[in-house]
C-alpha cells in the first residue's frame, strides 16, 4: 500500500483554485476529494528516490470553507484514521477569498524554526509559535485564521542540526570527514523536512493554513552568499558542491513549487521536465547546478495578490552580485522585476508587502558597521584594512541590506516611487525575521514633512528612468516589521546586542564608522516604533480596504484545558498558546 510520507501542505489559494503538495512512499495517482464535489488529481515524480506530487483543485467555490481529503491509489491517507495524534483535530480545509471588494486578508508571518522536539521531550528553545497558532485554530475552526502563512527563511537549518539528526547522520555516514554534523546531501535534507514538518500540530496546520516561503541562510548555510571571496573559499572545499546542489534541489521541490500558481506552474519548463522523466533527479541537478553558479539563471522571487493586497517575496541570497566593487544584494534583472511588479498597476492594491528574508531597516549601529565594513572591503582604506573588512563581514555576520549600500539605496526609491501619488497604497510594509528579535521601525524621506515617516516628505529618489530627481516623498505608511524566530534559541548576548544596538549611544558610535568610511548618509532616516520583542513570536497584519492592523504574539505554555472542553493540542504536556504583546493601527 503507497503511504503518505509527509504533507499534505496547502500552499496557493485563489477563489476557484489551490494546489497541495504531498509525497509519497512510492509511484502512485494522488487525488485530493473535497466535500463540495470539487477536488483534483496528479501523478507523482520522482528525485533522488523519493516520489512527490503537487495536486491542482479545481472548481472551489469563492468565499467557502470545504473539507478536504486526501487519496493515493483511491485508498484514503489522509485524515490518518489510525493516528491517535489528529483524533482531536479538525478536518483539513480549503478556505477560499470571497468576491466582495472589501473582503479583509489576514497576513502572519515569521522566520527562523528549528524542529520541535519529539512530544513529551524537553523544549530546549521553548514553546513554538506555530504550535500556538495551530492550537487556537485547531479549538476554534470557524474562528479567525490567517489567510496565509509566510515563512520568511530558515525553515530548515542544514548547519545546526538537532541531536536526533546528528545521531541520523552518525548511523547514515560517520561525522569524522567534512561537512561533519551539517547536512550533507538531498537524502539529508529530506530527513530536515521531515524533521520539521511532520510534528503532528504543524503538519495539520500547513494542511489547512496556505503557506508561501522563501529561502534564508540557514536552508543552506550560515551567511550564504556573504561575499565573493566566502564563495570562492566554499567552492574550494570537497563538500560544498553537493551540499549546495543539493540544498537549491530540495527548496524547489519542498518549498519553491508551491509558491507559484497553476498558470505559473503549467508555464514552468524545469516543472514539466521533471514530471516527463521517470527519474528528474539530473534534470533536477543540472539546473541546481546552473542556479548556484549564474544567479541570473533562475528567478526565486514571485509575487501573489490576495485581493488588494500585494506580496512580493524577493530573493535575498542567490540574487546577490558579489564582485567587490559590483556588490548588489540584487542582480539588474532581479531589481527590475522589483520595480516593475511594485509598481504594475498601483491603483489596484491598498497595500504593498515586500517580503524579504533580511531587514531593510537595522538598528543604527548595525547599519552603520555594516557599510562601514562594505567601503573597508571594498579596498578604499588599502589592502589590510580590506582584509580586516572581509573578516569583519564574516566574523559579524554583516551581509543585510546595509552591506549592499546600493541595494539599500534603490529600495528606498522602489518604496517612495510606489507609495507615491494619488493611486499610492494605504501602506508599504517591508516584511523580514533573521535577527532573533521583533521590531517595527518607520524611515523618513527628508526633513520636512508630516510626522511618523509618513506622508508629505521630500527626498531624493531616482524614477523609473533611472534619473535622480526631487520627488515627493511616499503618501503611504511605511513601515520595517521584522518578527523571529518562530522557535529557536535567542541568546542573552542577542538581547543585550539588539538592546544596546537602538540606543542613543550606539546611533552615536555608529556615526564614528561612518565618518571613518565617509560612507556618507544613508538615503532615508528612520527611527525605531516598536519593540525590541524577545521570544518565539509570531506577527499577523489585518487589512480590511486601506486600514490595516499589526498585532504581535507570543508563544507560552498554558495548562491543558480538561477532557471534553474541546479541541486542543495534541500529546503530553502543556498546551502551547499565542499571548498578545502588542496590536497597533498603521492605517486607518
Amino acid at each position: 500500500m503507497t503511504g503518505l510520507r509527509l504533507g499534505p501542505l496547502l500552499r496557493y489559494v485563489d477563489d476557484s483554485s489551490a494546489t497541495v503538495w504531498i509525497e509519497t512512499s512510492r509511484p502512485c495517482a494522488a487525488e485530493v476529494r473535497c466535500a463540495d464535489g470539487s477536488g483534483g488529481t496528479a501523478r507523482t515524480f520522482q528525485i533522488a528516490g523519493h516520489h512527490y506530487a503537487l495536486v491542482e483543485v479545481t472548481g472551489l467555490t469563492p468565499g467557502t470553507t470545504t473539507p478536504y481529503e486526501v487519496f493515493l491509489d483511491r485508498t484514503r491517507v489522509w485524515p490518518p484514521a489510525e493516528d491517535e495524534a489528529f483524533a482531536s483535530l479538525p478536518p483539513s480545509v480549503i478556505a477560499t477569498p470571497g468576491a466582495e471588494a472589501d473582503a479583509g486578508v489576514r497576513v502572519a508571518f515569521g522566520s527562523c524554526r528549528w524542529a520541535s522536539p519529539p512530544a513529551g521531550e524537553p523544549d530546549p528553545v521553548g514553546p513554538d509559535a506555530l504550535h500556538g497558532l495551530a492550537a487556537r485554530i485547531a479549538a476554534d475552526p470557524g474562528g479567525e485564521r490567517p489567510d496565509v502563512l509566510l515563512l520568511l527563511g530558515d525553515q530548515v537549518y542544514a548547519d545546526e542540526v538537532s541531536d536526533a539528526t546528528r545521531a541520523y547522520l552518525a548511523a547514515r555516514r560517520g561525522l569524522e570527514d567534512p561537512p561533519g554534523d551539517q547536512v550533507a546531501d538531498y537524502e539529508e535534507y529530506t530527513h530536515l523536512y521531515y524533521e520539521s514538518w511532520l510534528d503532528p500540530l504543524v503538519r495539520w496546520l500547513l494542511s489547512t493554513v496556505p503557506t508561501c516561503m522563501v529561502f534564508d541562510d540557514h536552508d543552506v548555510i550560515d551567511d550564504w552568499n556573504t561575499s565573493a571571496s566566502w564563495v570562492a573559499d566554499m567552492r574550494a572545499t570537497s563538500w560544498w558542491g553537493e551540499r549546495v546542489h543539493s540544498g537549491l534541489m530540495s527548496y524547489w521541490v519542498y518549498q519553491h513549487l508551491g509558491n507559484l500558481s497553476p498558470r505559473e506552474l503549467e508555464a514552468d519548463p524545469l516543472y514539466a521536465s521533471v514530471r516527463e522523466h521517470p527519474d528528474g533527479t539530473d534534470v533536477l541537478r543540472a539546473f541546481a547546478a546552473k542556479a548556484e553558479a549564474d544567479a541570473a539563471s533562475v528567478r526565486w522571487s514571485y509575487r501573489r495578490d490576495f485581493g488588494r493586497v500585494r506580496l512580493l517575496m524577493v530573493d535575498t541570497r542567490a540574487a546577490r552580485v558579489l564582485a567587490e566593487g559590483e556588490r548588489a544584494m540584487l542582480d539588474p534583472s532581479e531589481a527590475a522585476w522589483l520595480r516593475e511588479q511594485a509598481l504594475d498597476e498601483r491603483g489596484a492594491y491598498d497595500h504593498l508587502l515586500i517580503g524579504t528574508s533580511l531587514p531593510w531597516l537595522l538598528p543604527h549601529l548595525v547599519h552603520d558597521v555594516e557599510g562601514w565594513s562594505s567601503v573597508l572591503t571594498r579596498g578604499d582604506k588599502g589592502p589590510r584594512w580590506a582584509r580586516f573588512g572581509e573578516w569583519l563581514r564574516r566574523a559579524a555576520d554583516l551581509e543585510h541590506w546595509a552591506a549592499f549600500p546600493e541595494s539599500f539605496g534603490e529600495l528606498a526609491e522602489v518604496i517612495a516611487e510606489a507609495g507615491t501619488g494619488p493611486d499610492a497604497p494605504a501602506t508599504v510594509c517591508v516584511l523580514s525575521g533573521d535577527v532573533h528579535h521583533a521590531y517595527v521601525a518607520e524611515p523618513s524621506w527628508g526633513a520636512e514633512g508630516r510626522g511618523r515617516g509618513s506622508g508629505g516628505r521630500r527626498g531624493r529618489v531616482r524614477g523609473s528612468g533611472g534619473r535622480r530627481g526631487r520627488v515627493r516623498g511616499p503618501d503611504a505608511r511605511v513601515v520595517q516589521l521584522t518578527c523571529s524566530p518562530v522557535h529557536n534559541s535567542i541568546p542573552l548576548s542577542i538581547r543585550l546586542g539588539f538592546r544596546f544596538g537602538w540606543s542613543a549611544v550606539a546611533r552615536g558610535l555608529g556615526r564614528v564608522f561612518a565618518r571613518h568610511g565617509r560612507s556618507g548618509r544613508p538615503p532615508v532616516k528612520w527611527r525605531r516604533t516598536g519593540g525590541p520583542w524577545f521570544g518565539n513570536q509570531l506577527m499577523t497584519l489585518t487589512m480590511r480596504g486601506r486600514s490595516s492592523v499589526l498585532r504581535l504574539e507570543h508563544a507560552h505554555t498554558a495548562k491543558r484545558p480538561a477532557p471534553g472542553t474541546g479541541a486542543g493540542q495534541p500529546g503530553p504536556g502543556p498546551e502551547v498558546r499565542l499571548r498578545r504583546v502588542t496590536e497597533t493601527e498603521l492605517s486607518g
